[in-house]
Protein backbone atom coordinates (compact mmCIF):
# COMPACT_ATOMS: atom_id res chain seq x y z
CA UNK A 1 0.00 0.00 0.00
CA UNK A 2 1.29 3.70 -0.61
CA UNK A 3 0.50 6.03 1.90
CA UNK A 4 0.29 9.84 0.04
CA UNK A 5 -0.46 12.84 2.76
CA UNK A 6 -3.31 15.25 1.70
CA UNK A 7 -1.21 18.04 2.94
CA UNK A 8 2.57 19.09 1.81
CA UNK A 9 5.49 18.21 4.15
CA UNK A 10 6.81 21.94 3.14
CA UNK A 11 5.01 25.20 2.94
CA UNK A 12 6.13 29.00 1.25
CA UNK A 13 6.95 30.30 4.61
CA UNK A 14 9.53 32.63 3.30
CA UNK A 15 9.64 35.44 0.61
CA UNK A 16 12.57 33.57 -1.28
CA UNK A 17 10.52 30.88 -1.69
CA UNK A 18 7.23 32.29 -2.66
CA UNK A 19 6.99 30.94 -6.19
CA UNK A 20 7.73 27.20 -5.20
CA UNK A 21 9.73 24.52 -3.95
CA UNK A 22 10.79 21.97 -5.85
CA UNK A 23 13.77 18.54 -6.54
CA UNK A 24 13.62 18.07 -2.81
CA UNK A 25 16.31 15.35 -1.98
CA UNK A 26 17.02 13.48 1.48
CA UNK A 27 20.36 12.75 3.05
CA UNK A 28 20.58 10.73 6.15
CA UNK A 29 23.87 11.58 8.38
CA UNK A 30 23.84 9.91 11.83
CA UNK A 31 20.69 10.46 13.82
CA UNK A 32 19.47 13.19 11.41
CA UNK A 33 17.98 13.81 8.02
CA UNK A 34 18.76 16.66 5.81
CA UNK A 35 16.32 17.69 2.90
CA UNK A 36 17.89 20.36 -0.19
CA UNK A 37 15.34 21.57 -1.81
CA UNK A 38 15.25 24.46 -4.52
CA UNK A 39 13.49 27.87 -3.46
CA UNK A 40 12.03 30.64 -6.37
CA UNK A 41 11.20 33.46 -5.43
CA UNK A 42 9.83 34.81 -8.86
CA UNK A 43 13.72 35.79 -9.79
CA UNK A 44 16.22 33.64 -8.56
CA UNK A 45 16.13 29.88 -7.81
CA UNK A 46 18.18 28.98 -4.62
CA UNK A 47 18.78 26.26 -2.55
CA UNK A 48 17.75 25.96 0.88
CA UNK A 49 17.68 22.96 3.26
CA UNK A 50 15.68 21.45 6.61
CA UNK A 51 16.91 19.33 9.12
CA UNK A 52 14.45 16.47 10.71
CA UNK A 53 14.83 13.78 13.03
CA UNK A 54 11.79 11.49 12.31
CA UNK A 55 11.19 12.86 8.20
CA UNK A 56 7.56 13.77 9.68
CA UNK A 57 8.84 17.63 10.63
CA UNK A 58 11.17 19.55 9.42
CA UNK A 59 13.16 22.96 10.61
CA UNK A 60 13.89 24.95 7.83
CA UNK A 61 17.41 26.53 8.43
CA UNK A 62 17.49 29.21 5.50
CA UNK A 63 19.73 29.51 1.73
CA UNK A 64 23.12 27.39 1.86
CA UNK A 65 23.08 27.97 -1.70
CA UNK A 66 25.88 31.13 -3.06
CA UNK A 67 24.32 34.57 -2.82
CA UNK A 68 26.47 36.16 -5.50
CA UNK A 69 24.95 37.59 -8.62
CA UNK A 70 25.94 36.09 -11.99
CA UNK A 71 28.06 39.26 -12.77
CA UNK A 72 30.06 38.55 -9.90
CA UNK A 73 30.31 34.82 -10.70
CA UNK A 74 31.45 35.59 -14.13
CA UNK A 75 34.31 37.46 -13.39
CA UNK A 76 35.53 34.61 -11.54
CA UNK A 77 34.60 32.37 -13.97
CA UNK A 78 36.86 34.52 -16.46
CA UNK A 79 39.75 34.40 -14.25
CA UNK A 80 40.05 30.81 -14.33
CA UNK A 81 39.34 30.08 -17.95
CA UNK A 82 36.50 28.30 -17.64
CA UNK A 83 35.18 26.64 -20.97
CA UNK A 84 33.02 29.14 -22.68
CA UNK A 85 29.17 27.26 -21.59
CA UNK A 86 29.81 28.74 -17.98
CA UNK A 87 30.14 32.42 -19.37
CA UNK A 88 26.98 31.65 -21.89
CA UNK A 89 24.47 30.68 -19.15
CA UNK A 90 25.34 33.79 -17.05
CA UNK A 91 24.52 35.47 -20.26
CA UNK A 92 21.37 34.28 -20.82
CA UNK A 93 19.92 34.11 -16.78
CA UNK A 94 21.14 38.14 -17.59
CA UNK A 95 19.14 38.73 -20.06
CA UNK A 96 16.33 36.54 -18.86
CA UNK A 97 15.92 38.31 -15.20
CA UNK A 98 18.81 41.70 -15.36
CA UNK A 99 22.08 42.10 -14.34
CA UNK A 100 21.36 41.66 -10.23
CA UNK A 101 20.14 37.86 -11.13
CA UNK A 102 22.17 35.55 -8.47
CA UNK A 103 23.95 32.05 -9.36
CA UNK A 104 21.04 29.68 -10.58
CA UNK A 105 22.67 27.17 -7.74
CA UNK A 106 20.75 24.20 -7.85
CA UNK A 107 21.07 19.98 -8.16
CA UNK A 108 22.06 20.15 -4.35
CA UNK A 109 22.89 17.76 -1.89
CA UNK A 110 24.72 16.01 0.93
CA UNK A 111 27.24 12.70 0.86
CA UNK A 112 25.69 10.86 3.37
CA UNK A 113 28.94 10.25 5.45
CA UNK A 114 31.83 13.04 6.31
CA UNK A 115 34.46 11.46 3.88
CA UNK A 116 38.34 12.97 5.55
CA UNK A 117 36.17 15.02 8.05
CA UNK A 118 34.64 16.73 5.64
CA UNK A 119 30.80 17.41 4.36
CA UNK A 120 30.74 17.25 0.94
CA UNK A 121 27.96 18.82 -1.09
CA UNK A 122 26.98 17.80 -4.94
CA UNK A 123 25.93 21.14 -6.41
CA UNK A 124 25.47 22.35 -10.20
CA UNK A 125 26.49 25.43 -11.88
CA UNK A 126 26.04 25.37 -14.76
CA UNK A 127 26.80 23.23 -17.06
CA UNK A 128 29.06 20.79 -15.03
CA UNK A 129 28.54 19.06 -12.22
CA UNK A 130 30.95 20.61 -8.84
CA UNK A 131 31.62 18.94 -5.34
CA UNK A 132 31.82 21.64 -2.06
CA UNK A 133 33.77 20.31 1.33
CA UNK A 134 33.14 22.19 4.40
CA UNK A 135 33.11 21.73 7.86
CA UNK A 136 29.58 23.01 9.45
CA UNK A 137 26.63 24.43 7.83
CA UNK A 138 27.18 28.22 8.85
CA UNK A 139 29.85 28.48 6.10
CA UNK A 140 26.65 27.51 3.79
CA UNK A 141 25.18 30.71 4.28
CA UNK A 142 28.30 32.94 3.70
CA UNK A 143 29.16 34.82 0.80
CA UNK A 144 32.79 34.66 2.02
CA UNK A 145 32.49 30.74 1.15
CA UNK A 146 31.00 30.80 -1.77
CA UNK A 147 33.43 33.30 -3.73
CA UNK A 148 36.20 31.29 -2.34
CA UNK A 149 35.00 28.29 -3.83
CA UNK A 150 34.13 29.86 -7.05
CA UNK A 151 37.61 31.02 -7.24
CA UNK A 152 38.93 27.79 -7.43
CA UNK A 153 36.03 26.18 -9.35
CA UNK A 154 37.75 24.32 -11.49
CA UNK A 155 39.60 22.06 -8.81
CA UNK A 156 36.28 21.09 -7.83
CA UNK A 157 34.38 19.73 -10.78
CA UNK A 158 33.73 16.42 -10.59
CA UNK A 159 32.21 15.94 -14.32
CA UNK A 160 31.85 18.00 -17.60
CA UNK A 161 28.94 17.59 -20.03
CA UNK A 162 30.72 15.78 -23.09
CA UNK A 163 28.66 12.36 -24.02
CA UNK A 164 26.39 13.07 -27.09
CA UNK A 165 23.82 13.13 -24.87
CA UNK A 166 25.19 15.83 -22.54
CA UNK A 167 25.03 18.77 -25.04
CA UNK A 168 23.26 21.57 -23.25
CA UNK A 169 24.46 20.06 -19.55
CA UNK A 170 24.40 17.76 -16.57
CA UNK A 171 23.20 18.12 -12.84
CA UNK A 172 22.88 15.78 -9.51
CA UNK A 173 20.56 13.46 -9.11
CA UNK A 174 19.90 11.00 -6.16
CA UNK A 175 22.52 11.00 -2.93
CA UNK A 176 25.21 8.70 -3.73
CA UNK A 177 24.95 4.93 -3.02
CA UNK A 178 28.08 3.60 -0.82
CA UNK A 179 28.93 0.14 -2.44
CA UNK A 180 31.97 -1.71 -1.85
CA UNK A 181 33.19 -1.00 -5.05
CA UNK A 182 32.80 3.42 -4.79
CA UNK A 183 30.09 5.67 -5.08
CA UNK A 184 27.02 4.96 -7.16
CA UNK A 185 26.21 8.40 -8.51
CA UNK A 186 23.35 8.73 -10.39
CA UNK A 187 22.95 12.00 -11.98
CA UNK A 188 20.49 13.67 -15.20
CA UNK A 189 21.86 15.20 -18.35
CA UNK A 190 20.34 17.23 -20.79
CA UNK A 191 20.56 16.76 -24.87
CA UNK A 192 19.66 20.44 -26.90
CA UNK A 193 17.85 18.88 -29.97
CA UNK A 194 15.84 21.24 -32.27
CA UNK A 195 12.57 19.75 -31.08
CA UNK A 196 13.51 20.67 -27.58
CA UNK A 197 15.66 19.87 -24.22
CA UNK A 198 15.66 16.01 -23.88
CA UNK A 199 16.47 14.84 -20.29
CA UNK A 200 18.46 11.38 -19.69
CA UNK A 201 19.61 9.38 -16.25
CA UNK A 202 23.35 8.60 -16.53
CA UNK A 203 25.56 7.12 -13.91
CA UNK A 204 29.12 7.06 -12.43
CA UNK A 205 31.49 5.56 -10.14
CA UNK A 206 33.05 7.74 -7.98
CA UNK A 207 36.36 6.75 -5.65
CA UNK A 208 35.33 6.37 -1.99
CA UNK A 209 38.00 8.46 -0.15
CA UNK A 210 38.73 10.83 -2.88
CA UNK A 211 35.15 10.90 -4.82
CA UNK A 212 36.42 13.61 -7.10
CA UNK A 213 38.41 10.46 -8.61
CA UNK A 214 35.94 9.20 -11.22
CA UNK A 215 36.43 5.21 -11.77
CA UNK A 216 33.97 5.00 -14.16
CA UNK A 217 31.07 6.42 -16.07
CA UNK A 218 28.57 5.86 -18.83
CA UNK A 219 28.68 6.52 -22.16
CA UNK A 220 25.08 6.12 -23.01
CA UNK A 221 22.32 7.02 -20.94
CA UNK A 222 21.06 4.58 -18.24
CA UNK A 223 17.56 5.20 -19.26
CA UNK A 224 15.85 7.83 -21.42
CA UNK A 225 12.56 9.42 -22.05
CA UNK A 226 10.55 6.39 -24.15
CA UNK A 227 7.17 5.69 -22.97
CA UNK A 228 4.52 8.13 -24.18
CA UNK A 229 4.03 9.87 -20.32
CA UNK A 230 7.62 10.58 -20.38
CA UNK A 231 7.39 12.04 -23.34
CA UNK A 232 4.91 14.67 -22.86
CA UNK A 233 3.68 16.36 -20.06
CA UNK A 234 4.37 19.64 -18.41
CA UNK A 235 7.86 19.39 -19.79
CA UNK A 236 8.19 16.49 -22.28
CA UNK A 237 11.13 14.43 -22.63
CA UNK A 238 12.28 14.00 -19.36
CA UNK A 239 13.51 11.75 -16.96
CA UNK A 240 14.90 13.29 -13.62
CA UNK A 241 15.69 10.84 -10.92
CA UNK A 242 16.37 12.34 -7.52
CA UNK A 243 15.53 8.88 -5.27
CA UNK A 244 16.51 5.55 -4.57
CA UNK A 245 15.72 2.82 -2.39
CA UNK A 246 18.00 -0.19 -2.30
CA UNK A 247 16.72 -3.68 -1.25
CA UNK A 248 19.66 -6.18 -1.56
CA UNK A 249 21.37 -5.89 -5.06
CA UNK A 250 18.24 -4.27 -6.39
CA UNK A 251 17.90 -0.10 -6.92
CA UNK A 252 15.17 1.33 -7.06
CA UNK A 253 15.25 4.70 -8.80
CA UNK A 254 12.47 7.12 -8.13
CA UNK A 255 12.35 9.94 -10.68
CA UNK A 256 10.30 12.90 -12.43
CA UNK A 257 8.61 11.90 -15.79
CA UNK A 258 7.88 14.62 -18.07
CA UNK A 259 7.07 16.85 -15.29
CA UNK A 260 3.76 15.76 -14.59
CA UNK A 261 4.20 11.95 -12.69
CA UNK A 262 6.55 10.07 -10.45
CA UNK A 263 7.88 6.78 -11.47
CA UNK A 264 10.47 4.21 -10.64
CA UNK A 265 12.97 2.22 -12.41
CA UNK A 266 14.60 -1.06 -11.46
CA UNK A 267 18.15 -2.39 -11.86
CA UNK A 268 20.71 -4.77 -10.52
CA UNK A 269 23.86 -2.21 -9.06
CA UNK A 270 26.00 -5.81 -9.52
CA UNK A 271 25.66 -5.50 -12.84
CA UNK A 272 25.68 -1.41 -13.10
CA UNK A 273 28.95 -1.28 -11.38
CA UNK A 274 30.78 -4.18 -13.31
CA UNK A 275 29.30 -2.18 -16.54
CA UNK A 276 31.12 1.00 -15.25
CA UNK A 277 34.16 -0.83 -14.08
CA UNK A 278 34.29 -1.96 -17.40
CA UNK A 279 37.46 -0.33 -19.51
CA UNK A 280 35.79 0.87 -21.70
CA UNK A 281 33.90 3.31 -19.24
CA UNK A 282 36.51 4.50 -17.63
CA UNK A 283 36.25 8.31 -17.40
Amino acid sequence: MVERWERPILHRDYDYEQRGLEDPRVTKIGDTFYMTYVAHDGKNAQTAYAESSDLTHFDKKGIISAQLTYQEAEELFQEQKLKDQYKIFASYYEDEAGQDVLLWHKDIFLFPRKIQNKYILVHRILPDIQLAFFDNFNELGTKNFWFNHIQNLHKFVLLENKHWFETQSIGGGCVPIETDAGWLFIFHAIESRNIGRVYHACAALLDKETPLHVLGRLHEPLFSPTEEWERSGMVSNVVFPTGTAQFGDTLYIYYGAADKRIAVAELSISELIAELLNPANHH
